[in-house]
C-alpha cells in the first residue's frame, strides 16, 4: 500500500516545521520552495544594513532536511493549484497529493500602487536586503565623490541642497518593527559606524526620516512601550512623522499628505500582500490576499488542504485574526502535522489554539522593547531578551554561533563588518 503523500509548499518556518514534525510519521513528503534556502526573515534587516551576511540567516533547506528520509525537496515555483484533483503545477511538472500545506508567506504591499516598489524596494529576500544595503553604501559614496568634485571646480559643479544632501536622506515608510529597526540600524550606522570613513561627508549628519499614517509606532505593542520605542527611535536621530500617509514615490523622492522628501533612498516597510498563487485556490480572501481557513486551518469543503503562516487569515480562540509572526506559523505547522499524523474524521479535529509568547521590537544597539501576557520590557534587558531568543530560532549551530559572534563584536566596536559593495553599478 502506498503511503499518503503530504506536498508542502514553502521553506519557511511554517513549511519547514510541518516538514520536521512528520519526520516519524508515516507519509511521504514533498517539499517545494522557490528558493534552495530557509530564510531567518527576522533578522534581514540587518543583511540591509550591513551587520550581518546573508550565509548567517539563511540555510539550505537540503541541509536542514539531510538526515531526513521521508522527505524530497524540489526547487521550483508553484505557478497553481487544482483543489478538486489534488494537484500542484509547476512551470513543467504536475505533482499529486493526498494531503497538502501551503505556506507561501508574504510580499509587501503597495496597496495598489506597484510602480513604487521600483523607487522603494520592501525587505523579504536575500536580494531584497542586498539590494538596499548597497543603495544605503552608494548613496554615501556618491555624495563623497561629489563634494570632492566640488571642491576641484572652480564654479562647484553640484548644488548642495539638491543634489548632495538627498543622498544621506533616508526615507522609511512604516513604523512597524520592520521600519523601526531598519531606521534605527541605518541611524546607528551613520552617525557610529561609518563616521571615520569618509573624509568630505559627515554621516553623523544624515536625515533618517520615518513615516507612520498612523498616530503611534508600533501599534501592536501597549500604548506605554510605543511611546519609550518612540524615545529610543529619535534618541538615534530619526524624525519621526505620524499621521503621514504617502500619496506618490517617484524618481525625485517620496510626496506625502502633507509634504515632499527628495532622496533616492526609500526603504517600504507598510504593508504585506499574501502571494498570486493563493487565487488558484479559488475559496474566501480577505483584502490582503489572505485564504480564510477554518478552526482547522483547513479551507471550506477541502479537509486535506491547509493554509498556514503568512498566507492564512486565521483566527484564535478568543476569534482574533492571528498576526504573521513566526511563532504562529510555527505552532500552526506543528498542530497541522499533528492532524495529518493522527488521521481521523474531520469532524474529530480540535481547533488551532494560539499560546501567544509576547512580542518584540529592537530599537537600535542595546535597546528593545518586549511585551508578554502583560509583562513588559524596555531597554537593555528587553535587548538581552531579543538576542536569546532570535539566536534560539536560528537553524543550525553554525548560524547561531556566528550571528553571536558577529553582535559581540558590533556590540563593543560599534563596527559593522559586511560593508562590501559588489554590484556593477555604482551610481543611485
Amino acid at each position: 500500500m502506498n503511503k499518503p503523500t503530504v506536498a508542502i509548499v514553502g521553506g519557511g518556518f511554517g513549511g519547514l516545521n510541518a516538514a520536521k514534525h512528520l519526520r516519524n510519521a508515516d507519509v511521504e513528503i514533498i517539499l517545494i520552495d522557490k528558493t534552495n534556502h530557509h530564510l531567518f526573515q527576522p533578522l534581514l534587516y540587518q543583511v540591509a544594513t550591513a551587520a550581518l551576511s546573508p550565509g548567517d540567516i539563511a540555510t539550505p533547506i537540503r541541509e536542514v532536511l539531510a538526515d531526513q528520509k521521508n522527505v524530497k525537496v524540489i526547487l521550483g515555483e508553484v505557478v497553481s493549484i487544482n483543489k478538486d484533483k489534488n494537484t500542484i503545477c509547476l512551470e513543467n511538472e504536475e505533482i499529486k497529493f493526498d494531503y497538502l500545506i501551503v505556506a507561501v508567506g508574504s510580499r509587501h504591499s503597495y496597496f495598489g500602487m506597484d510602480e513604487w516598489e521600483a523607487y522603494a524596494p520592501g525587505l523579504k529576500t536575500i536580494p531584497d536586503a542586498l539590494r538596499i544595503r548597497e543603495k544605503l553604501l552608494i548613496s554615501f559614496e556618491n555624495a563623497e565623490r561629489m563634494l570632492f568634485e566640488n571642491i576641484n571646480s572652480d564654479s562647484g559643479k553640484y548644488d548642495l541642497k539638491n543634489n548632495i544632501e538627498p543622498l544621506t536622506t533616508f526615507v522609511i515608510v512604516g513604523g512597524g518593527p520592520t521600519g523601526i529597526e531598519l531606521a534605527g540600524a541605518i541611524a546607528e550606522i551613520s552617525r557610529k559606524t561609518i563616521l571615520k570613513d569618509f573624509r568630505l561627508i559627515d554621516p553623523s549628519k544624515a536625515k533618517i526620516i520615518l513615516i507612520e499614517a498612523m498616530g503611534r509606532i508600533l501599534p501592536m505593542f501597549s500604548e506605554s512601550l510605543s511611546g519609550k520605542a518612540l524615545k529610543y527611535i529619535e534618541s538615534l536621530g530619526v524624525k519621526v512623522n505620524l499621521n503621514t500617509t504617502v500619496t506618490d514615490v517617484n524618481s525625485e523622492g517620496v510626496i506625502l499628505n502633507n509634504g515632499f522628501i527628495r532622496t533616492p533612498n526609500i526603504i517600504w516597510a507598510a504593508g504585506n500582500k499574501a502571494m498570486p498563487v493563493l487565487g488558484s485556490l479559488n475559496t474566501e480572501m480577505d483584502r490582503a490576499g489572505r485564504v480564510i481557513v477554518k478552526e482547522d486551518q483547513s479551507i471550506p469543503g477541502y479537509p486535506n488542504i491547509f493554509v498556514i503562516g503568512d498566507a492564512a487569515n486565521s483566527k484564535d480562540q478568543h476569534e482574533k485574526v492571528l498576526p504573521g509572526l513566526a511563532p504562529v506559523a510555527i505552532q500552526q505547522a506543528q498542530y497541522v502535522a499533528g492532524l495529518i499524523k493522527r488521521g481521523g474524521a474531520p469532524a474529530t479535529r480540535e481547533r488551532f489554539k494560539y499560546f501567544d509568547k509576547g512580542s518584540m521590537a529592537t530599537i537600535g544597539r542595546a535597546k528593545a522593547i518586549a511585551e508578554f501576557r502583560g509583562i513588559k520590557l524596555k531597554g537593555f534587558l528587553a535587548w538581552i531578551a531579543w538576542s536569546f531568543i532570535h539566536i534560539l530560532y536560528l537553524i543550525g549551530f553554525r548560524n547561531r554561533y556566528r550571528v553571536m559572534i558577529e553582535w559581540i563584536w558590533l556590540y563593543f566596536t560599534r563596527r559593522n563588518g559586511i560593508r562590501l559593495i559588489t554590484n556593477s553599478t555604482k551610481n543611485v
